[in-house]
C-alpha cells in the first residue's frame, strides 16, 4: 500500500468523539488517555470549561495508525465505565459519515442554491435526500440536481395536516439535520419539540428591530451602517433558539434597500453554510438556551 492510500485509509477511519460533564478535574485526561492506551492519534482536540455553570465540554478527532484497527463497539465498551465516572454524556461518530439533510424553503432561493452548490462541488460532504416546499418554484432546480421535490401548500387553517407531510417525509429520509433555507413559515411548537436541537433556521440580523415586510426598506430609513444573518437551531420561541454562528458586514450611506438586500442575501449564504458545516462536524453543544461551537 503506498504513503497516500495509507493516508487515505486513516483519514477515512477518523473518529469524532464529543462529551460534556461537570467540571471537576481529569476531565481532558480521562478522554486523552484512553484513546492514548488504545494507541491511536489525536489529530485536533478542543475542550472548554464553563466556570459560571460548572459545565465542561471537549471535541476530539482521532484515527487509527496504520499498525491498528478501529474497533467500534471494543471502544465504546471500554469507554463506558470510564466515562460514567465522570458523569459524561458523550458521542462517538465516524467523521467521513455523509449526514443526511432535508432542506425546506419557500420561494428565496439563494440559501439553497449555496448550499446545492457546496453539496454538488463537495465542499459539504452531505446528502441530501430531499427539498421541501410550501411553494412549486423551486421544484426544476431540485430536480437539476437529482434530489426529490415535495411541494406541501399550507394555510392557516391546512397547517398540522401540511406539518404531517413533511414530518413523514423527514423520518423516511432518517434525516440527521433539518435546514431552513428562508423557509417562510412559522413551525408549529409542536414542530419545534421534534426538531429541538437538529434544525437549523437563517434570518436577517436586523431583527427584533424591523419586523414584517420589507426590512431592508425599514433599514435604509433609519440608516443602519452594519446588515448581517444569524443561524440558530429552531425553538418554540420565534427566532431566538440557540445561536450556532452571525455575520455581519458594515454599510454607508451609499447602499439603497437592494444593495442592502443583496448585501444581506450573500451573509445570510455564508452564515447558513458555516453552521450548517459546524453541526455535521459535531462542533456545536447546546449549552441551556446558547451554545458552544469550536470552531475550526
Amino acid at each position: 500500500m503506498s504513503l497516500s492510500q495509507v493516508q487515505q485509509s486513516q483519514l477515512s477511519d477518523t473518529q469524532i468523539i464529543t462529551a460534556s460533564c461537570p467540571s471537576r478535574p481529569g476531565t481532558v485526561d480521562i478522554v486523552t488517555r484512553y484513546i492514548y492506551q488504545q494507541g491511536f492519534y489525536i489529530n485536533e482536540i478542543h475542550s472548554f470549561d464553563d466556570t459560571d455553570k460548572q459545565r465542561f465540554f471537549i471535541r476530539i478527532e482521532f484515527r487509527p495508525d496504520q499498525d491498528n484497527q478501529f474497533d467500534r463497539d471494543s471502544f465504546i465498551d471500554g469507554f463506558s465505565s470510564k466515562a460514567a465516572g465522570f458523569d459524561m454524556e458523550w458521542t462517538l461518530s465516524k467523521k467521513s459519515y455523509k449526514s443526511k439533510v432535508v432542506i425546506m424553503v419557500s420561494k428565496h432561493d439563494h440559501c439553497l442554491n449555496d448550499l446545492l452548490y457546496r453539496y454538488r462541488t463537495g465542499d459539504l460532504d452531505i446528502e441530501i435526500p430531499a427539498i421541501i416546499s410550501n411553494h412549486p418554484d423551486l421544484q426544476e432546480l431540485a430536480e437539476w440536481h437529482g434530489i426529490p421535490y415535495y411541494h406541501f401548500p399550507i394555510s392557516k387553517e391546512t397547517k398540522p395536516q401540511q406539518e404531517a407531510k413533511v414530518w413523514q417525509v423527514v423520518e423516511q429520509c432518517e434525516a440527521d439535520l433539518v435546514v431552513l433555507a428562508r423557509y417562510m413559515q412559522v413551525l408549529s411548537n409542536e414542530m419545534c419539540k421534534k426538531l429541538s436541537g437538529w434544525a437549523i433556521n437563517i434570518h436577517h440580523s436586523l431583527l427584533p428591530g424591523f419586523k414584517g415586510a420589507k426590512p431592508y426598506y425599514q433599514a435604509y430609513d433609519k440608516g443602519v451602517k452594519l446588515v448581517g444573518a444569524t443561524a440558530h437551531y429552531v425553538s418554540d420561541d420565534l427566532d431566538e433558539g440557540p445561536i450556532i454562528t452571525q455575520g455581519v458586514e458594515t454599510v454607508d450611506h451609499s447602499y439603497y434597500p437592494q444593495d442592502l438586500a443583496a448585501k444581506g442575501r450573500d451573509i445570510e449564504c455564508q452564515t447558513l453554510s458555516r453552521a450548517v458545516r459546524w453541526h455535521i462536524e459535531h462542533r456545536v453543544f447546546l449549552h441551556g438556551e446558547k451554545s458552544v461551537v469550536f470552531a475550526k
